[in-house]
């Protein structure tokens, strides 16, 4: 634990370069490599065949203090949740479809992102928390490189399903405090039956691996709040599709058995998924056991203290 530190974008605003990366990441929305989807679409003249349907400006489905996320993330005063419409994956199990797939919410300016910003950061959240983020990097850049203007001073942190490009995570490095990244799949043929996504697995834990590289295991504060470095979730799916064992050994041999782990268990066959046999129940508790108990045999121990105590009392 530390007693404080500094968001990570501070510096960099200071020498200007939050600026610059929020003009270099506008740039490449012509010709889009903001997610791992790779789209090469002009999302600066037209949504048409962008995955995102995300244009210029980013929409914002909601904002506010939640309560429902890992300790570290939430403390005592919540976390600073916005949550961005549309997503880059395609999950057929999606809990939140209306936002993700039907795009609910307000297209904002980036004044008006860093307004959310900072309106959260008042009603005294402990960091501003990016859901769905992959799609508008460069929209949550130039907001904010607005918002550190006007007094913001909390963690960013980057809630996101794991589908991020090498070229947007360069374009975060040294901005994103906290990275909170799915890993959803160990198998590339499963992400693409249930998340409609291509080569999942090795563009995932590249990223996961970069993530970690720029910000190092999870950090916490005096108050066992984080400040800095990787959180990552794995959500336990029916019939071994979600590869647990196989994602735990990834993490254990080339990530850290350090990294603070969030196993899921709350899956529940919800939008499309009921349509899927192999989706259509929760996991059984012996699966659940079998997640921790392989992360208790690979040595990955700072898991959340939320979930799992249960399933091995």
């Amino acid at each position: 634990m530390i007693e404080d530190r500094s968001p990570r974008y501070l510096s960099l605003h200071a020498a200007g370069g939050l600026v610059e990366r929020a003009r270099a990441a506008v740039a490449r929305m012509s010709n889009c490599d903001l997610c791992a989807r790779y789209c090469r679409v002009d999302r600066l003249a037209s949504v048409a065949g962008a995955a995102c349907r995300t244009g210029r400006r980013a929409v914002v489905a909601s904002a506010g203090a939640h309560f429902g996320e890992e300790r570290p993330i939430t403390g005592s005063r919540g976390s600073g949740t916005v949550f961005f419409a549309w997503c880059n994956l395609r999950c057929i199990y999606c809990q939140n479809w209306e936002i993700s797939w039907q795009g609910e919410g307000r297209e904002v300016s980036a004044e008006e992102l860093a307004d959310i910003m900072l309106s959260l950061q008042r009603q005294g959240c402990h960091n501003v928390n990016l859901v769905s983020p992959s799609h508008v990097v460069a929209q949550i850049l130039e907001a904010l490189a607005i918002a550190a203007d006007r007094g913001l001073r909390i963690p960013l942190v980057y809630n996101t399903g794991g589908f991020d490009s090498p070229e947007a995570l360069a374009l975060l490095d040294g901005v994103i405090d906290i990275y909170m990244p799915d890993i959803k799949y160990a198998d590339p043929d499963v992400a693409r039956k249930h998340s409609k996504v291509h080569d999942y697995v090795r563009l995932n834990r590249a990223a996961v691996v970069e993530m970690h590289r720029q910000v190092g295991d999870l950090v916490l504060d005096s108050q066992g709040i984080a400040v800095q470095g990787l959180l990552v979730r794995h959500l336990v799916l029916p019939n071994g599709l979600a590869g647990t064992t196989e994602t735990l050994q990834f993490l254990a041999e080339h990530v850290s058995r350090e990294t603070y782990l969030n196993i899921m268990d709350q899956y529940r066959p919800g939008y499309r998924a009921a349509a899927h046999a192999e989706l259509a129940r929760r996991p059984t508790r012996a699966e659940l056991t079998a997640a921790f108990e392989a992360a208790d045999r690979l040595g990955l121990r700072r898991l959340d203290d939320r979930t799992g105590s249960w399933l091995l009392a």
